[in-house]
């Protein structure tokens, strides 16, 4: 099973590539994470942003890969713990579908992205720049992974 994560920006500072690249290096052959970086819309002074987030969300549906579980990262989602994020992933390995998580762009997210998903994740009820989601979310996909996998790497 892979797991995809499509989210809204590019040209990410060394630090975010870096605690990234990091997390990703250490899935398991098995189950790798695969980053799509999507390209932002372009915002235009005095708008809500809401051409940018169309623009972007256009772009995600395209990435999303078929058959894929999409699951959006929102600030109203449920704040899952580490280990049910664990029994999603195992479930969905049951079923033979590869989750895709989707990160927004300083815009958040289009409502027409938020409607196709299977769930909302929220990573914390504190507002979080949308690069250091990317990392959060790799870190806490790599422990979930270690559960399933028996490693030591998370501790109760």
């Amino acid at each position: 099973m892979k797991l995809h994560l499509i989210a809204v920006g590019h040209k990410m500072p060394a630090w975010i590539d870096a605690g990234y690249d990091d997390y990703a290096r250490r899935m398991p052959p098995d189950m790798p994470l695969v980053l799509t970086e999507i390209k932002p819309g372009h915002r235009v002074a005095g708008e809500d942003g809401g051409r940018a987030r169309q623009a972007e969300a256009a772009r995600i549906q395209a990435a999303l890969p078929t058959g894929c579980v999409p699951v959006v990262l929102d600030e109203r989602g449920v704040q899952a713990t580490t280990r049910e994020l664990a029994a999603w992933l195992q479930g969905w390995m049951a079923e033979g579908v590869s989750p895709a998580f989707v990160v927004g762009g300083a815009d958040g997210l289009d409502d027409a992205v938020k409607a196709r998903a299977h769930r909302l994740l929220g990573l914390s009820r504190l507002t979080l720049p949308h690069a250091l989601a990317r990392v959060m979310l790799a870190e806490q996909l790599h422990r979930a992974v270690c559960i399933l996998k028996g490693h030591p790497y998370h501790r109760d």
